[in-house]
């Protein structure tokens, strides 16, 4: 099956970020990934001068592109390809690329609240992958697509894809919550599946949003 453009635009987009940092990783971390707000020291240049690290406004878009490890871009890329291309052909390019970049920035939006306000406990540190979007994708198909069954990986469990976005969200605030040192952006994740939510929702003019006539979305 070939793929929607957007989805593989995107998947290879993930790939080549990937692959760069195996070449620049500390420029693309220092520059690209998602600092909290301020400026920190990075340690100091061959001349002695202070090299700092810190908040940059386009880091809310950059930091999805960037990963940990190739488990953590291969599990993202698999769960763009699963989802997107339902998604992509429901509403159409342009439109499912607007709704995952909202989802990337809102879920760095929310992930620098947390992390520049300390309550995490971590200190300061840098966040990057695609997981914001990700969860963002997996909340509209289980809104679109509330029926379908959805198969687990790890344990391999059926169940339909509304169950699925439920267990899940719930996973997430419960981590987010009572293992919030565990060093993954579960908040993150939740601020992906929120955006994503009041996105369709205004699509929808559903409230909180004034209706906009005809539904312009599932």
């Amino acid at each position: 099956m070939r793929l929607p453009p957007a989805t593989a635009g995107l998947l290879w987009a993930l790939g080549i970020g990937f692959l760069l940092q195996q070449f620049l990783p500390e420029p693309l971390l220092m520059y690209f990934a998602l600092w909290p707000l301020g400026e920190y020291s990075a340690g100091f240049a061959a001349d002695g001068s202070p090299i700092t690290v810190g908040f940059l406004p386009w880091q809310v878009l950059s930091y999805g592109f960037l990963h940990g490890s190739f488990g953590h871009v291969f599990f993202n890329g698999l769960a763009l390809y699963m989802f997107g291309s339902s998604l992509e052909q429901t509403w159409g390019t342009r439109r499912f690329l607007a709704y995952f970049l909202i989802c990337v920035v809102g879920a760095g939006l929310i992930q620098l609240a947390v992390v520049t306000s300390g309550i995490t406990g971590q200190g300061v540190y840098p966040t990057i992958g695609a997981s914001g979007g990700v969860f963002g994708l997996l909340l509209a198909y289980g809104m679109l697509f509330p029926n379908r069954q959805v198969m687990l990986l790890i344990p391999p469990i059926p169940m339909k894809a509304r169950t699925f976005v439920i267990v899940f969200g719930a996973i997430e605030l419960g981590m987010g919550v009572f293992a919030s040192n565990s060093g993954i952006a579960h908040f993150a994740h939740l601020g992906g599946m929120l955006f994503g939510w009041l996105v369709i929702r205004y699509w929808r003019g559903q409230p909180p949003f004034r209706p906009r006539g005809p539904r312009l979305v599932r």
